[in-house]
């Protein structure tokens, strides 16, 4: 096993509904450790940037609209294979094709509004932490 890092967004339904702690202790329950946090409103500019991957598919504009439809809460977690254990606690994109118990089955109201974002990789997760946070904004909460 690992030590990793990984971004997570609390997406626009999600924090508009109040969900933000309950998300957090799933994390913590999973054995994520939450090293940064911060809430914020993305612009058009930052929603069609970071989500460039995306550009030529055909909901990338319901996409953009939607994440800068209201604040998301960004974080970055760490943990032993910290991708995976977040993308399992995500479930898939579609919440009705989730499994019961992810974020997405319990909170996820449709396959955009499905409550997270997680990185897909650890490379990708390498440049999504940095497209929000510099080095000194990261702490290490690893137990010394």
């Amino acid at each position: 096993m690992s030590l990793e890092r990984t971004l997570s967004i609390i997406k626009p339904d999600g924090v508009a509904r109040d969900r933000i702690g309950s998300v957090y202790d799933r994390f913590e329950r999973a054995g994520l450790r939450i090293v940064a946090a911060r809430m914020l409103e993305l612009s058009r500019a930052q929603a069609e940037s970071f989500y460039a991957v995306h550009q030529k598919r055909p909901f990338f504009q319901s996409l953009v609209a939607y994440m800068t439809s209201g604040p998301v809460m960004v974080q970055v977690l760490e943990g032993e294979e910290a991708v995976q254990k977040n993308r399992d606690l995500m479930g898939a994109t579609d919440p009705a094709k989730a499994a019961p118990g992810t974020l997405r089955r319990d909170w996820g109201e449709s396959i955009e509004r499905n409550l997270v974002h997680g990185s897909d990789s650890p490379a990708n997760a390498l440049c999504e932490i940095a497209f929000f946070f510099g080095e000194i904004d990261v702490f290490s909460r690893t137990p010394r």
